[in-house]
């Protein structure tokens, strides 16, 4: 079996090289890969916490600037360091809570009791977070084997093995329980489109008008499921040029049985006041609740506004980014070849860089993303529910720790 490195190079190489199609499977190889990290990083006896933070930031930083397009693998990488520190806080509670009970139960030490009291769940918590700061002169010194310190006549051989046995049961708990949160995270993106399908029969109605843009695995996993509910409705398709993915989805939900209409993009407006509801996927779901999603979807999004359309957003929670579209670690957009929209062979001679002094006549742009922003959002349907723009922040409390939102480390001054 390769090494970690060996795994962790090749998986930067390939989001390098754009091999890896669709946020769910980057999400998905990218926790796969962690928890290769987090399972083969050997942890001392102190702050184990802080070396499995700094092993999985290691890795992280490079695959987020592998492709920083790919907002999920930051995602995920955030997702796991809060998993440690969870984890982390929920161990060393239990282990205080522990020696509070075992205090408590001690019949001979009445009067000791009574001028210690057992800890509060305040102090519990606080003693918890401070396992992830920096030790102590005392704390390292502890953490030094038998040979290497002071020998102290008072303390057995016994003693001694019991505290490291004791230690090391410790370090091996802490990374079992985050392997496990792991495993239920990968878990939880393999299914999200499961999850969230069953909540299309409580959206999609009899006889409505469905308008949706491009082609989302999400968006026809949600369409399908409720035709398979009997129910029974239209859906209008924008062709999503210049890559024309509407066309695809048009012939898979076609061979769903469900009754599909493509329209081009430019008729969307046209088009869009014989809607009951507009369902799109998205890229990204920001922190203050704007959308990141394919190039025409903004468009779609104002005809909504302008007619009471309610304008739906379907996305797996590993889409949910805790950055803000201003922050310098979010690239908003990517630009696609020219190639999608102009035959090279045909307009060699606009893009001549020998006139015009070395600059050619014809520039051609052609972004992969448009933002939306929350304001023309109606309802996010998640795999953990729907929610409004407005709650996105609640998500992000849970999901997420606010010392981890910028994974890059800040080079030393």
């Amino acid at each position: 079996m390769p090494d970690v490195q060996t795994l962790v190079n090749d998986f930067v190489l390939k989001l390098k090289r754009r091999k890896i199609e669709g946020s769910q499977a980057s999400a998905k190889q990218t926790a796969e890969l962690l928890r290769s990290v987090v399972s083969h990083q050997r942890l001392p006896y102190i702050n184990q916490a802080t070396v499995l933070l700094d092993a999985v930031r290691a890795v992280g930083e490079q695959l987020i600037a592998a492709n920083p397009v790919e907002l999920a693998v930051g995602n995920i990488v955030r997702r796991i360091l809060h998993i440690i520190r969870e984890e982390d806080l929920t161990s060393t509670a239990s282990a205080m809570e522990g020696l509070s009970l075992s205090a408590n139960s001690d019949d001979d030490d009445n009067f000791e009791r009574e001028d210690h009291p057992a800890l509060s769940a305040a102090a519990v918590a606080a003693a918890a977070r401070s396992t992830l700061r920096a030790p102590s002169l005392q704390t390292l010194l502890e953490g030094i084997p038998e040979s290497a310190s002071a020998p102290h006549p008072s303390s057995s051989g016994g003693d001694s093995e019991g505290k490291t046995a004791e230690r090391s049961s410790r370090s091996k708990k802490l990374k079992h329980d985050v392997i496990e949160a792991i495993n239920e995270l990968i878990q939880d993106i393999e299914t999200c489109h499961e999850q969230i399908s069953e909540q299309a029969v409580g959206l999609i109605h009899q006889n409505e008008v469905i308008l949706t843009l491009g082609r989302s695995r999400t968006v026809k996993e949600f369409l399908c499921a409720a035709n398979e509910k009997k129910r029974s409705f239209r859906v209008f398709i924008a062709e999503g040029a210049p890559r024309y993915l509407g066309h695809v989805l048009a012939k898979e939900l076609v061979a769903k049985g469900l009754q599909t209409t493509v329209i081009t993009d430019s008729a969307v407006f046209a088009m869009i006041s014989r809607v009951n509801m507009v369902i799109v996927g998205a890229h990204a779901i920001m922190a203050n609740g704007g959308v990141i999603a394919p190039v025409g979807i903004n468009m779609v999004a104002l005809a909504a506004q302008r007619h009471a359309v309610p304008f739906v957003v379907v996305a797996g929670s590993h889409k949910l980014c805790p950055l803000y579209p201003h922050n310098p670690e979010v690239l908003l957009n990517d630009f696609k070849s020219p190639s999608d929209l102009l035959d090279f062979g045909e307009f060699s001679d606009c893009m001549d860089f020998s006139t015009s002094g070395g600059s050619p006549r014809l520039h051609v742009v052609n972004p992969a993303f448009d933002f939306i922003p929350s304001k023309l959002v109606s309802l996010f349907i998640t795999d953990t529910g729907g929610h409004s723009p407005s709650y996105i922040y609640r998500l992000i409390a849970d999901y997420y720790s606010a010392d981890d939102f910028v994974v890059q480390r800040r080079p030393a001054s």
